[in-house]
């Protein structure tokens, strides 16, 4: 818990009544343990969709498709969203609650690993792109992803403060977490070292990143392999 709970209750409790059928997804979603992205964090989410307005939009990490559909819901018109996701169960589900909100036509789907498929979409094709896949990958996706960033766009990234644990040295954390802790702080600190991406990281949710590619990138680890 990156803020006391009594913060994180309140900040809920503002939280105007959903959609139904997005209630009815995050009900599901947390019957069958799939994660999906915290309340506070999907309000933070939908503002910078919003505020951003952007024609394209690219999500690493579709799960169930929750969080494609909160972000569907406050996108400009003739916005597009395209999703990747390699869990067969997790397409399926998306497949059809995407059907289901009359969002199909406006979200595509791609099945299959996301470091895999985002090699092969064009430069600067999206104009907002959400990290929310495998955290260990974060690091090796980023090349490809500033990659596909058009000038202007937003990078978003989710769970970036692993519940705090990236605040402690890697041998306080468990064995099994300590290849994704490392990552994870080199990934942060290329975030904020590279001329050209400004970076705030926001402590909500399971922690936060925002960077806005404000030119051409200068920097070590860029270039996709």
């Amino acid at each position: 818990m990156i803020c006391s709970a009594r913060i994180t209750d309140y900040l809920r409790s503002l939280e105007p009544e959903g959609d139904p059928l997005l209630e009815e997804i995050a009900g599901k979603a947390k019957e069958d343990f799939v994660p999906i992205i915290r309340k506070e964090t999907g309000s933070l989410l939908k503002t910078l969709v919003a505020a951003a307005n952007p024609g394209s939009i690219l999500e690493l990490g579709t799960a169930v498709g929750y969080s494609a559909l909160l972000m569907a819901s406050v996108m400009g018109r003739g916005c597009h969203i395209t999703t990747i996701e390699q869990n067969e169960r997790r397409i399926q589900a998306a497949k059809g609650n995407f059907s289901r909100a009359g969002r199909d036509k406006e979200i595509t789907l791609l099945e299959g690993d996301a470091g895999e498929l985002i090699e092969g979409l064009p430069d600067g094709a999206f104009d907002f792109i959400f990290m929310d896949g495998a955290k260990g990958q974060y690091i090796r996706w980023l090349p490809h992803v500033l990659r596909l960033l058009s000038p202007g766009g937003m990078l978003v990234s989710d769970n970036v403060l692993q519940d705090g644990d990236i605040l402690e040295s890697r041998f306080a954390v468990e064995r099994r977490n300590r290849t994704i802790h490392s990552r994870m702080r080199e990934y942060l600190f290329v975030l904020k070292h590279t001329p050209g991406l400004e970076t705030a990281v926001i402590p909500i949710g399971d922690g936060v990143t925002v960077s806005v590619k404000r030119g051409a990138l200068i920097g070590a680890g860029l270039r996709p392999d």
